[in-house]
C-alpha cells in the first residue's frame, strides 16, 4: 500500500511535469502583430517553435539565421492579410549576398543557413525579391501568395535542396527588371556559382519540387527558371499563366530547364496576348566547370500545353546531341493546342 508522503510526493511530480509542460506549450508559439516583434521572433527563433503572423501590414527587413531540425523545423504562419513588404534596399552590399550589418537587400523575407522552416499562408509583397532561402536546405513554402516584386518570387538558392513550394500563388513579379522577374528560381546560373556554388563550387539546391501552384499572369520572366548543376526535381500539377512573359533575357517560356533529371508533369500551361511567347517548356545545355550533363535526362508526361496560335512547340528540347547519353523524353501524354508546329520536335515515348 503507497504511504501518505508517497502520494503527496507523486502528486508534486505531476504537478512539476505539468507545470512544466505548460510552460514549454506557452513557448512553442509566439504571437507577433508588430515589424519589431516579428524581427525579434525570427532572430530568437527555437527548433519546434511556431511564429503566429496577425493579420496587419509588416513593413521592414525580415532575415533569420536560426535553424530548426528534421524533428522540430521552425513554422512562421499567419493569414493571406499577413503581408510581408520591404521597401529596402538599403546600405553598401558585401560581394556576395550574406546578412551584414547595415545592410537591407530588400528581400521580402530571408532565410539564410537556416533549414527546416515551414512558411505557411502569408503575403509577400513590394519587395526587390519576394522569399529567397539561401543554404536553408528541407525549406516548405505552402499556401502563401507573393506578388508585385521587382525581381523572382521565390529562389532557391546556396544549396537549399529537398524543399518544396506547394499551393501557392505567383502573380507580377519583375517590376523593375523583367529579364529577372522569375516565378520559382531553382538554383544560380554558373556565372553566380563563385558566391553562391557552396557545394564544391556548384548551387547543388537539388530535389526540389513545385507542387499545385498558381503562377501567372504577369510573371515577366519564366514561371520556373532550372539553373544548371541542379538535379532530380519534380514540378507537377502547377497552373502556368503566360499573359505578360516579358521575352527579356530569353524569358518567353513556361519553364526553362538546365537542370538534370527533372520529372515534369501534369501541369497546365496557356497563353495570351501580351507577351513574348516560343514554346512551352525549353531545354538549354550550358556548360559548366565542373561538368555535368545540364538540360538532360528530363521526362514530360501529362502536362496540357494551350500555345494561344503563337508558340511553337509545346515542349522544344535544345540539343539531343549533348544529352545522348541521358536524353530528355517527352511521353505521348502530353497534349497541345494552338501549336504554330506541334508537339514537340523530337520522337514521342509511348
Amino acid at each position: 500500500m503507497r504511504t501518505r508522503l508517497s502520494v503527496l510526493t507523486a502528486i508534486a511530480t505531476c504537478l512539476a511535469a505539468t507545470t512544466t509542460a505548460t510552460a514549454t506549450t506557452a513557448q512553442s508559439t509566439v504571437d507577433v502583430s508588430t515589424a519589431a516583434q516579428l524581427q525579434a521572433a525570427l532572430a530568437g527563433a527555437t527548433p519546434g517553435q511556431t511564429i503566429r503572423l496577425a493579420a496587419g501590414v509588416y513593413r521592414g527587413a525580415f532575415a533569420t539565421t536560426r535553424p530548426g531540425t528534421a524533428s522540430a523545423p521552425i513554422t512562421l504562419t499567419g493569414p493571406a492579410d499577413a503581408v510581408l513588404v520591404n521597401d529596402g534596399p538599403s546600405g553598401t552590399a558585401p560581394s556576395c549576398p550574406a546578412p551584414t550589418p547595415g545592410w537591407d537587400p530588400g528581400y521580402g523575407l530571408w532565410l539564410y543557413g537556416a533549414p527546416h522552416w515551414n512558411l505557411t499562408g502569408f503575403t509577400v509583397r513590394e519587395s526587390k525579391k519576394g522569399i529567397v532561402a539561401d543554404n536553408s536546405h528541407h525549406t516548405t513554402i505552402s499556401g502563401v501568395s507573393v506578388h508585385h516584386v521587382d525581381e523572382e518570387a521565390v529562389h532557391f538558392r546556396r544549396s537549399s535542396a529537398d524543399s518544396v513550394l506547394q499551393d501557392s500563388t505567383i502573380t507580377d513579379t519583375g517590376l523593375v527588371q523583367p529579364g529577372y522577374g522569375e516565378g520559382v528560381y531553382i538554383g544560380s546560373a554558373n556565372s553566380n556559382w563563385a558566391c553562391h556554388g557552396n557545394s564544391g563550387g556548384v548551387d547543388r539546391s537539388d530535389r526540389v519540387r513545385v507542387l499545385g501552384n498558381r503562377i501567372g499572369p504577369n510573371v515577366a520572366a519564366e514561371p520556373v527558371d532550372v539553373k544548371e548543376g541542379t538535379f532530380d526535381g519534380v514540378i507537377r500539377g502547377n497552373t502556368f499563366d503566360g499573359r505578360g512573359i516579358s521575352g527579356q533575357n530569353s524569358a518567353d517560356s513556361w519553364i526553362d530547364v538546365k537542370g538534370v533529371r527533372y520529372t515534369i508533369e501534369d501541369n497546365t500551361g496557356t497563353f495570351t496576348p501580351p507577351g513574348t511567347f516560343a514554346n512551352g517548356y525549353e531545354t538549354h545545355n550550358p556548360a559548366t566547370t565542373p561538368s555535368f550533363a545540364n538540360g538532360c535526362g528530363n521526362v514530360w508526361r501529362g502536362n496540357r500545353s494551350d500555345l494561344g496560335g503563337v508558340g511553337q512547340y509545346a515542349i522544344k528540347i535544345t540539343s539531343t546531341s549533348k544529352c545522348a547519353g541521358l536524353p530528355n523524353v517527352v511521353h505521348a501524354s502530353n497534349t497541345v493546342t494552338g501549336a504554330t508546329v506541334g508537339l514537340t520536335n523530337v520522337p514521342v515515348t509511348p
